[in-house]
């Protein structure tokens, strides 16, 4: 009797323990919803009233003028009772499938259990994640305790360590993206034990080819281009950012410094050139130059692209939907989107064609010159003075933009974006311009008509004078200033052009401006020393030096106003909103973080934002295993696919910021280091039965090499690669008629010399005809944030490694490097496969070459021509047995474990 008792209790606690268990809204309640319901009743569409994408409008009164559920209560839930009828009129959801029983009786339990609502699991703060006690041989670290406990789930086991060859070529493409120095790799293949492979990882994160190879996945984040974009698509000077990135990461400059300076760089105290540099990330935003464009329309694009890529590229969320309704699944309100684009909103850019606010890079001896200048300033002067002549000399701001005046007589916008142009007596505005330390005006501008008279008048076209300068007959572009009378406040100032020289009645443009600046003068004015110190201050102003488009916020004069685009139409403004991050995620917003791009750095570098560290892991193992944890790197929110090892990711990501203290370096190392990682690749049939597409890793990766790699791998191959770092982007071959540049007849000239063999990252990258060998291995255009590269396998790769005449080239000067000292036709073919894979050939395969040599052979003996083409000209080289080595060598480099990383 008693056992039975003890059976009818612990009976009756189990049914009682199931019939009470919680539903978990994240993963049973929310998929329902998204998948069911919210197409209708949600952020986009709030049919009846009626929406379940927050939790205050779900249980809010719908139109009925009764809410449609009940916490507590299902039977009296409106949303209920519609849920399971049978008329198809009024059964939901409307002329689609039932929910089934079971989604039924989830809902219904769980507004039994008070509808709470529950945050998806990206939104909630990383927190510390405890290591499974998994005791096994095969486990090296941390990471692998994560992954061995997953497969013994799934009852998998995971795969031996790959051989030294595959290794070594493997961590060598991941973690610098081409081959290592032959010695580095001798060295490693002689000691190939657990120190050796550390030494050979350590290695190749010293290597200043590191920041190269991750230069290259971050250049797809951060669209960046050598081109504006659109229809022109005139070229863009912004390589400087390219090789910022570079040297950020070869230093291991952490993540969270990495990330404030791109996005706030030019508002940390007294900024370099190089934290401005960084903030390129943002002006990487494409420029419209056709004639007949509204600079604003343009300019708003951009600050919404902005909006965009930050969400996409550091936060893995996409957010770009919200601009024109709340968002359809993840709880940010539309009006949210504005608060943030307000950060990005009151910015110098105005997508004009010169692509102002720029920063000027000065050399040495001008740094030397203006180092001085600045110090006699401020002993003469005051500090505000030195400051605002000091940021005039680097970035030529703040100004006010020729193409923003209004009130033209006689005068036009030139194409309606480009400058402003004055005819004889005309006049513009220039609208409340700030005038209270203002003692000189500068202005850049054209004009070649001797005779013209330039007046700045305050806020009438015949109000008090406040400067008068005659214009000297020049040709080109100059920089021309004019004294100012002492004025306060702020002013609409009027510009007024007359040259009684030539007819009034004329309708040619006498003179072109572009802006003009209203800064103070120099200090100490009569002094003995005024007369240099303003020359030099004129020659470092015209100093042809190089530029680079940045980030600077408008002065308060000319701050601009964020107001809500209903429903996303820029022409239609509702209120005006101040600089926020939505309301879900203000948790992790510093406390007094000003309302300006530092504020939102601060927030993002947090280590409360439960997203940034999260995507930057997630992105680091993607780019070693071929996959995210978290598939979607775009979208970590709840349409994205969930994370196959959301504690492992969770450990990484809070040792990353904590641990590691942002070290991207170390992370890296983690994961490499790790018997996961180091795993063979090949596909056993349980495994493939079980994983077929190696989501829980019981074998290593095995993935096709990007464009880049498989590039700057075949230039190591073949001994052509050139070791130059930095600079202007390079054109390696390619032939004529790829591009079409009708607005500025910009050609692609094939770089000379060791230029024509640079790695991939840094070919000029034009936005309307990016490289076609890249595109083809499915390279993008980056004329958006480009969170993932989707890889595919078509006919035009293979086309383009056989046939693609850089490719060849590629081919002939490996075949050449295998002739070099090698002996027979054997002896070649397995020297040249040892330079590809580091390991001996199986006799299978070289029989195979052995034959394609003999007949190629054949074919090139008669036939001269074709052996010239082949082995690239007239010379000693161009001998038939070359050429069917050149032949061999093509196919070897398109051997399948070449184009993989195994």
């Amino acid at each position: 009797m008693l056992v039975f008792a003890l059976l009818v209790v612990s009976g009756m606690v189990a049914c009682f323990t199931s019939g009470s268990k919680k539903v978990d809204f994240s993963t049973e309640v929310k998929p329902i919803l998204n998948k069911k319901c919210i197409t209708c009743h949600g952020g986009v569409k709030a049919k009846g009233g009626f929406s379940v994408l927050f939790r205050e409008d779900a249980l809010a009164k719908t139109e009925s003028g009764k809410p449609a559920i009940i916490p507590g209560d299902p039977d009296n839930s409106e949303m209920i009772r519609r849920l399971t009828l049978k008329d198809p009129e009024e059964r939901m959801p409307y002329k689609h499938e039932p929910l089934s029983e079971d989604e039924i009786g989830i809902l219904r339990k769980w507004v039994k259990q008070g509808a709470k609502w529950g945050d998806h699991w990206a939104y909630l703060p990383v927190k510390q994640t405890p290591v499974p006690d998994e005791d096994n041989s095969w486990v090296r670290n941390d990471v692998d305790h994560f992954i061995y406990e997953k497969l013994d789930e799934l009852d998998m086991q995971p795969a031996a360590q790959t051989d030294p060859y595959t290794l070594l070529r493997r961590v060598s493409l991941d973690l610098i993206g081409m081959y290592p120095s032959a010695k580095v790799a001798d060295q490693y293949l002689k000691n190939s034990d657990d120190k050796g492979y550390e030494r050979l990882v350590d290695s190749l994160l010293a290597s200043p080819h590191f920041g190269e190879k991750w230069t290259s996945m971050w250049l797809d984040l951060s669209r960046y281009a050598d081109t504006k974009g659109y229809e022109s698509d005139g070229g863009r000077s912004i390589w400087r950012y390219r090789d910022w990135l570079i040297d950020a990461f070869n230093a291991d400059k952490p993540y969270d410094v990495f990330l404030t300076e791109q996005i706030a760089g030019d508002l940390l105290p007294n900024a370099t050139d190089a934290q401005y540099i960084a903030t390129a990330f943002s002006r990487n935003t494409m420029t419209n130059d056709e004639g007949g464009t509204d600079n604003e329309e343009f300019r708003v694009a951009a600050v919404m692209d902005r909006v965009n890529t930050t969400w996409e590229s550091l936060l893995g969320t996409t957010f770009s939907c919200v601009q024109c309704h709340s968002h359809p699944y993840d709880p940010f309100r539309h009006d949210e989107y504005y608060k943030f684009m307000a950060y990005f909103n009151n910015t110098r850019d105005n997508d004009i064609p010169a692509e102002y606010p720029l920063i000027r890079e000065y050399n040495d001896s001008m740094k030397l010159q203006m180092t001085q200048l600045m110090e006699w300033i401020r002993t003469n002067g005051s500090a505000e003075q030195a400051r605002q002549l000091y940021q005039f000399l680097r970035t030529w701001q703040p100004v006010v933009y020729a193409t923003t005046a209004d009130s033209l007589k006689n005068a036009i916008i030139i194409n309606k974006n480009v400058a402003l142009g004055m005819r004889n007596h005309s006049h513009v505005r220039l609208k409340h311009v700030k005038l209270d330390d203002a003692a000189q005006v500068i202005w850049n501008f054209y004009s070649n008509k001797a005779g013209g008279r330039l007046t700045f008048r305050s806020d009438a076209p015949d109000g008090p004078m406040l400067a008068s300068v005659l214009i000297e007959q020049k040709d080109g572009w100059r920089k021309v200033s004019a004294e100012m009378q002492p004025h306060t406040g702020t002013h609409d100032v009027y510009v007024i052009y007359e040259n009684p020289s030539l007819p009034a009645t004329s309708e040619d443009i006498l003179g072109v401006f572009e802006w003009f600046g209203f800064i103070p003068e120099l200090p100490a004015k009569g002094s003995p020393e005024y007369a240099a110190r303003k020359h030099t201050y004129w020659d470092l102003l015209n100093a042809p030096v190089t530029t680079t488009p940045v980030m600077m916020e408008n002065p308060d004069w000319l701050r601009r106003e964020t107001h809500v685009f209903e429903r996303g139409n820029r022409l239609t403004l509702g209120k005006e909103v101040e600089p926020a991050v939505p309301q879900s995620l203000q948790f992790a917003m510093p406390a007094n973080a000003p309302k300006n791009r530092m504020g939102l750095a601060r927030w993002l570098t947090d280590k409360r934002n439960p997203l940034v560290s999260r995507t930057m892991v997630n992105r680091l193992w993607e780019q070693l295993f071929g996959t995210g944890i978290v598939e979607t790197l775009e979208d970590m929110g709840t349409q994205g696919m969930l994370p196959t090892h959301r504690e492992l990711l969770d450990h990484l990501s809070w040792k990353f910021m904590h641990d590691y203290q942002w070290s991207i370096k170390k992370v890296l190392k983690e994961m490499v280091m790790s018997a996961t990682y180091r795993q063979d690749s090949r596909l056993t049939e349980p495994v493939k039965e079980k994983d077929p597409a190696n989501k829980f890793y019981a074998r290593g990766p095995r993935v096709r090499l990007s464009a880049e790699q498989l590039r700057d791998q075949n230039l190591c191959i073949s001994g052509l690669m050139s070791n130059k770092m930095y600079g202007k982007g390079v054109m390696p071959w390619q032939p004529d008629g790829i591009w079409l540049s009708p607005y500025n007849a910009a050609r692609w000239h094939n770089s000379t010399g060791e230029d024509q063999y640079r790695r991939a990252v840094y070919t000029y990258w034009k936005r309307t005809a990016p490289y076609p060998s890249m595109i083809a291995f499915d390279g993008v255009q980056r004329v958006l944030c480009t969170a993932r590269r989707i890889n595919t396998n078509t006919p035009l790769q293979a086309l383009t490694t056989l046939n693609d005449s850089a490719y060849i080239d590629m081919a002939r000067h490996f075949a050449f490097r295998m002739q070099e000292g090698a002996g027979d036709l054997a002896a070649q073919i397995k020297k040249g496969y040892q330079l590809m894979l580091y390991k001996p050939i199986k006799e299978d395969k070289l029989k195979v070459f052995e034959e394609l040599y003999q007949q190629a052979l054949k074919e090139f003996k008669p036939n001269p021509g074709k052996t010239r083409a082949m082995a690239g000209g007239q010379g000693e080289k161009a001998t038939p047995a070359t050429a069917a080595l050149v032949a061999v060598a093509n196919a070897m480099l398109n051997l399948d474990e070449v184009v993989t990383k195994n």
